[in-house]
């Protein structure tokens, strides 16, 4: 099992494996062709609430992490993506452009972290 993160504008690769958009909203201005999205499970993505709250402010991303991992803890949607991931190699794509704080950065660690256990 592999878990990788990665932009919805970025081209697919034969090593993507599953395709897995982690977004509420769809990127904007890519077509479904291109982007080559396998599942969208929107229902994981952070509610909209705290989506906005954040607002891509990097000096948030502490109590935006804590916040949506409270989330997460009620998601029924989690144990769905947990079963893609132990089926084989996934890829979870998003649309920000802050790559180093979205949720598919948090939920890549949990998915490693269950992992490893």
């Amino acid at each position: 099992m592999s878990v990788m993160i990665k932009r919805a504008y970025e081209a697919r690769a034969d090593s993507d494996g599953t395709r897995i958009l982690v977004d509420r909203l769809w990127p904007r201005g890519l077509p479904r062709e291109r982007a080559a999205i396998d599942r969208w499970l929107k229902d994981i993505a952070p509610s909209t609430g705290l989506r906005k709250w954040f607002a891509h402010i990097p000096e948030r991303w502490p109590e935006f992490e804590s916040r949506y991992l409270s989330e997460l803890k009620d998601n029924p949607v989690l144990s769905e993506l947990k079963d893609l991931a132990r089926l084989g190699d996934i890829t979870l794509v998003y649309a920000s452009r802050d790559q180093l704080h979205n949720e598919a950065v948090v939920l890549k660690r949990l998915l490693d972290q269950d992992a490893s256990r």
